[in-house]
Parts: C-alpha cells; structure tokens; sequence
C-alpha cells in the first residue's frame, strides 16, 4: 500500500498577521519540518497565492524557500487552484479562468520556475465536470474531488480513473472515512493509523487523504506526531499523488457534483452545495445577489481605470463568506458581513456605475447584516447549528475505531504536555489551554480503551 497525502493551506487575504503568525509557528512551520527531516517523505501541497503572499509580505520567507527546496528534492509536489480561494460553481467561466491565471503567475513570482503544477485542487474540493473541463483546457492533467463525487460504489483504489468524456483527463479520489478519521483526532500516531489500516497494508492498492494542513498542530495541537510517525516509519510508503498512474491501472468513471464536506442531508436534498449556496437559506441568497450583481458591474463597465474595483472583486469572490452565513454547523457573523462589505465596495468603486446600481448594493448588504442579526436574535442560528453538528459529529467520529493500547496514548500525552509548558512558557495560556483539554479527551478515551480489555 502507497500513502498519497494531499494537504491545503489557505488564509484569506485579510487575514491578521497576529493568527497567521499562530497558524505558521503552529503548523506550517512543523509539518515543513517533518519532511525535511524525512528524506523518504512525499507530499502533495495545494498553497493558494493569496497565502503565499501574505507569507512574504509578513516576513514568513523561510516558508516558502522551505517549500521550494523540498520541491526541488521531489518530496512535494504543489497542485494549482483558484488564487483567492473562490467558490468555483457559481461562477462564470471567465473568473474561473482568471481565478485559476491569477493564482499562477503570483506562485510562480515567488516560486520560481519550479512551479510547474499538473494537477488541480478546487477550493471546498467542490467539483462540477464544467469545471474539470476548463482545468483540462489550461492543460492540467488531473483534478481532485472527494469519494461523494464517485457514482455508485465506493471508489475502488487498486484503480486510476479517468473522467469519461475528457480523454487522458485523471481524477483522483479522497478517501472520506480515513481522512475524517485523522482530521477528528481519532487516529492520532502512526502506530494507531497503520492499527486501523489493518490487512490493507498488504494489499496492492493506495490511501489517498486530503484534508486542510492546519489541521496538524494548529486545529488539532499534537497530531502532527502522525506525520512524524509515519513520514520516519517504513510501515507506509508516501508518495506523491502524480506518481499513482505509475502504480495502477486505469478505469472510466462519470463523477457527480460534490465537494469534501457534503453531508447525507445534502445528498437526500439533491443540493451538493447547500454549505455556499442553499435554496432554504435566504442569506445565501442575497449573498449570491450581490455576488452576481458586483460581477455584473464590474465586467460590464466601459471604462479603462478599473484595476482598483477589480482587484477588490476577486479578493470580495473568496468562499469563506458562504460558509460561515451556513450554520451547518459553523457561524460567523463578523465574516458574512465582511464578506457583503467587501462585494458592496466592489461595486461602489467601479467608476461609471450608476446610482441606482449603487443604492441596490447597499441595500442587499444591508439587508444580509440585519438578517443575520434577526437569525442570532430570534434563535435560528442556534437550531441550525445543533441539528447540522450532530450530523457532522456522526459522520465524521466511527465507533469502529480499532483497539488502541493504553502506552500508545501515554505517547501521544507526554508529547502533548511537553508542547502544552512550552506553550504556558511562553505565555500563550490559551494555546496551553488547547494542549489541557486535549489532554483530557486523551485520558478518557485511554480509560474507556482499557475497560475493554
């Protein structure tokens, strides 16, 4: 068995410096570490350009040059995507391109000729065929979708696939179970993984786990040991997930519209996107309204002094704002009104727009902002949020988990209150919280294994 492991990084471009400096020390930093420390270690990277950016501009170099030289050594190859991390199904095919151009040439800037990308990550792994197309069209080789997206079965992964209809045109498939397993916590070592793994080691086929980089040691304190474990073990052999088709046979598929968070309610719904773009939720509704309607201004002004409102409408395309106006089961009322902010100045700077072009994107921002207060206020968030996280919960913790001996977690728990006194040392009490309540979980979850036996 081969471990493809595909991990995205992104910040929005608004971002404040003090949260990236956490995220960077806490996970960029530790998992570029890993790997360098790891001569046999492969990883597939998606970094979208906003980030990378950002990391320059805030004084974080040594991430990038750490990552052009693993890339220079074949340790990790970087995929492309959309550069400021936009929601790719609703829009049309020219800002899909522009997306995609963009996030090019600013990687390429900092990285040098070494980016030289073949395959594609959508942001949300949100996948439509119209848009495996255009990819297919800028001459990548292959996409990445999650298993939801298989029609049918799961995917077999003794096998390639092909997108039927685009010729040579590959997709690859997340595995979900595996990689929620990890992102939860639930598999927290290399020990405990290759546990959970079972007989499949020994069988002739791929894992193949993606999942948001800052998921190791930033979102999950500790779990970066699993990377360590197994990029330093010889029980699971990494590669790259362009060196696959090297390994395995190929075989036709016809995929769906999915992306790496739908849930069962989705799929009962037939609404694989209903995290961005729900019918039932009318913030998301007039969240789209202004979208198109700041698409709108912007690509139909005649005039030439545009790059001010341009550049702000492809950072204000971003998909964060989506998510957090879903309440399925996550809420940001800071984020949806910044995201409607940034769309309405969009459209406020475009030189020869109308007033009542205008008076019609302060409306709808208006109109998001006291809808979603209304939403806090009268408790519907608070029920949307507690029917979707039990979902969530359920989907992503299996009561399946193999029997994981009492000394494995005592590793896991010395090399977190060792990261827990460095963090208190260093006066971020906060972060020490994390590592404590972590901590805990681990012990309870140690107990209940040992009363098993």
């Amino acid at each position: 068995m081969f471990w493809a492991n595909f991990l995205h990084i992104y910040q929005p471009s608004n971002q404040t410096k003090k949260i990236l400096t956490n995220v960077t020390n806490q996970s960029y930093r530790k998992i570029l570490a890993i790997i360098k420390n790891s001569p046999k270690a492969k990883l597939t990277l998606n970094i979208n350009a906003c980030l990378t950016e950002l990391l320059m501009k805030n004084g974080f170099k040594d991430v990038i040059s750490d990552i052009r030289d693993l890339v220079k050594k074949g340790q990790i190859e970087l995929t492309e995507t959309a550069k400021f991390h936009a929601f790719l199904p609703k829009l049309p095919e020219n800002e899909i391109v522009r997306q995609i151009k963009l996030n090019h040439l600013t990687n390429r800037k900092y990285f040098g000729d070494i980016y030289e990308p073949v395959g594609f990550f959508p942001p949300e792994m949100a996948f439509t065929k119209k848009i495996a197309e255009i990819v297919k069209g800028l001459g990548y080789q292959w996409i990445l979708a999650d298993e939801a997206s298989f029609l049918g079965e799961d995917p077999d992964y003794s096998k390639i696939y092909k997108i039927k209809g685009l010729g040579d045109f590959k997709i690859f498939f997340r595995e979900r179970e595996t990689s929620f397993k990890i992102l939860s916590a639930q598999l927290a070592s290399g020990p405990i993984l290759v546990t959970d793994l079972g007989e499949r080691l020994k069988k002739h086929e791929y894992l193949l786990t993606a999942m948001d980089g800052e998921t190791f040691g930033h979102h999950r304190p500790g779990l970066e040991k699993l990377l360590l474990d197994i990029y330093q073990s010889n029980e699971l052999p990494t590669v790259t997930i362009s060196e696959l088709p090297k390994f395995f046979k190929e075989e036709v598929c016809e995929p769906v519209q999915a992306t790496w968070t739908l849930m069962h309610k989705d799929l009962a719904r037939n609404v694989p996107f209903s995290r961005w773009d729900d019918p039932k939720n009318k913030i998301h509704q007039l969240q789209w309204q202004l979208t198109n309607l700041a698409l709108k201004t912007v690509n139909s002004s005649k005039r030439k002094d545009l790059r001010k409102s341009r550049e702000l409408l492809d950072r204000a395309l971003h998909s964060d704002q989506y998510w957090w106006a879903s309440a399925k089961p996550w809420w940001s009322l800071e984020m949806l009104e910044k995201g409607a902010k940034e769309l309405m100045k969009t459209i406020l700077f475009v030189p020869d727009a109308d007033k009542k072009t205008k008076e019609k994107a302060q409306e709808l921002y208006k109109n998001i902002v006291f809808l979603a207060l209304d939403w806090q206020r009268y408790g519907i968030v608070e029920d949307l949020v507690k029917e979707h996280y039990d979902e969530e919960v359920a989907l992503r913790l299996d009561t399946t988990a193999p029997y994981i001996p009492p000394e494995e977690f005592d590793k896991i728990i010395d090399h977190l209150k060792k990261q827990e006194l460095e963090a208190a040392k260093i006066e971020e009490y906060e972060r020490a919280a994390q590592f404590r309540d972590r901590i805990r979980e681990l012990k309870a979850k140690r107990e209940e294994a040992t009363k098993k036996v």
